[in-house]
Order: C-alpha cells, then sequence, then structure tokens
C-alpha cells in the first residue's frame, strides 16, 4: 500500500500589507494541501519569487507597486504558464476583472469576501478550475451579456509603457525607473514620450492622473 503523502500545492503570496499576508498565509495553513513557499511586498519581488520557486499558485494583490497585479499576471503567465494566478483584491469594477482574465488570471475573489472563498479559489485553482466569488461571477456575467464583442476604443499601451507609467505615477525618477527595469536611461525616454503622444499628454500630473482613473496605481 502506497503511503507516500499527497504532494502539495505551492503557494506565493504577493501584497504590500503584512496583516494581509499573514491572513492568507493564517487561513490556507488551517487546510491540508498548501505549502506557502514565498511571499513578497511588490510585483517585481514577486515575479522574481515566481521565478525561483515557480509555484502552483501565485494569489496576487492587484494594486502592487513597482509592478501592479496585471502587469504581474502577464509577466508570470509569460514564464510561468502552469501557475494559476488567483486576484485578491478589494477592485470588483468590471474594467479591472476583465483586464487580468486577458491576462491569464482564473481565480479572483474580493477582500470583502469571507474567508471561504479564498480557501474555495486556492482548492479549484489547485485543480487548474476557475473560481470567482459570487459578486465577481454577476460581474462578469454582466459584462459578456452587455459586450458587443467590438472594439472598445480604448488606447493600448504596450507591456513595457504601462510599466513605466506606473512607476513615473509612483514619483520615480528616469534614473531609478532605468535601474529597476535594467534600461537605459534614454529608453526609459523613448517609451515615456511614446506612452504620453499615444495618450495626448503632455505633463507627468496628466501621467499620474491617467494612472490612478485606469487603475494602473491606487490614488
Amino acid at each position: 500500500m502506497d503511503r507516500t503523502p499527497p504532494l502539495k500545492s505551492k503557494i506565493l503570496i504577493a501584497d504590500d500589507h503584512h496583516a494581509i499576508r499573514q491572513g492568507v498565509r493564517g487561513l490556507l495553513e488551517a487546510h491540508p494541501g498548501y505549502d506557502i513557499v514565498a511571499e513578497a511586498s511588490d510585483g517585481r519581488a514577486a515575479l522574481r519569487l515566481a521565478l525561483e520557486n515557480k509555484p502552483d499558485i501565485a494569489i496576487l494583490d492587484y494594486s502592487l507597486p513597482l509592478m501592479n497585479g496585471l502587469e504581474l499576471t502577464r509577466s508570470i503567465k509569460h514564464e510561468l504558464p502552469r501557475t494559476e494566478i488567483l486576484i485578491y483584491t478589494m477592485h470588483d469594477r468590471e474594467s479591472v476583472l476583465v483586464d487580468v482574465l486577458r491576462a491569464g488570471a482564473r481565480g479572483y475573489v474580493l477582500k470583502s469576501d469571507s474567508g471561504t472563498h479564498l480557501v474555495a479559489a486556492a482548492s479549484a485553482l489547485a485543480k487548474h478550475k476557475p473560481y470567482f466569488s459570487g459578486a465577481i461571477s454577476e460581474t462578469l456575467l454582466e459584462h459578456f451579456i452587455d459586450s458587443d464583442h467590438s472594439a472598445d476604443g480604448r488606447i493600448v499601451l504596450t507591456a513595457r509603457e504601462r510599466e513605466i507609467v506606473q512607476l513615473i505615477a509612483e514619483g520615480k525618477l528616469n534614473k531609478q525607473i532605468a535601474h529597476l527595469l535594467s534600461i537605459s536611461v534614454k529608453t526609459v525616454e523613448t517609451h515615456r514620450s511614446a506612452a504620453m503622444h499615444k495618450l495626448k499628454i503632455k505633463s507627468t500630473a496628466e501621467l499620474v492622473l491617467y494612472a490612478v482613473r485606469n487603475n494602473i496605481v491606487e490614488p
């Protein structure tokens, strides 16, 4: 008789609030089958830890500094397509939900939901099944009912442009951005100019306002 214990799902938790990370850890560790392999307080650290630990599930806040949950989801799914992404956030806006699903997330739970939803989501994603809490399921359904699947006319920035817009909105200087992204200052300036040209924006203040209005950073 094989007495080998079942493999545990490796979990990464990324949230800039220590108390939230501890709460998620406590909820999951109270149930068998989960191994918390890494925690991160910003998006860039989360990506590095994901590449190092190759988690089965990454539980991500949307509003992460340095790289938000949307860009982090895209990056993780590009590098680790088998890693399931669960967005655990306070944002219930349709635009946020649709964007992260398009990026590859297959789970979405609100921080206002009960802890049972978080555990149920982890259980579903461990089996590579999607999970959305009740309010999110309704939002998703309404989106597809209302959508005519035509282009929505939104201006599309490249992944690098969005990344740089977020860092600018967080108050980083071009030199700091270049260091963080391991690119030249000139390259930062080129992407910054391209983004501002696309958006018809002429000042950093307008760029910050755009980032807030489009959920790239928290106000």
